[in-house]
């Protein structure tokens, strides 16, 4: 499972021995940069239990270790609304003028 920027990670020694104290991580890059085989650098935010941002990292992690907890949104329905489309009917009221 290879992260998307949005998506909420479960981070613990099984991606990298640096992480004996699991984390949850929201991703906001995952970069293309050149590294072993499996493995990538990540940018993003440590969350608390809360799940609130409480520091920005970058981490160098195993993709086979890491375990998705939450999906980022898909952006195709982010906005199920159409720009220009009404809701309803105009009332006949709001179409008079005064003269």
């Amino acid at each position: 499972m290879l992260p998307r920027s949005g998506d909420v990670i479960h981070v613990t020694k099984a991606a990298s021995v640096q992480f004996a104290s699991p984390m949850l991580f929201r991703v906001i890059r995952v970069h293309d940069w050149p590294t072993y085989e499996g493995w990538i650098w990540l940018d993003g935010y440590e969350l608390n239990t809360t799940g609130d941002a409480v520091e920005r990292r970058s981490i160098f992690v195993q993709v086979s270790g890491l375990r998705q907890v939450g999906k980022a949104p898909d952006p195709r329905t982010r906005n199920a609304r159409q720009p220009g489309l009404t809701s309803g009917a105009i009332p006949a009221r709001a179409l008079r003028t005064n003269r």
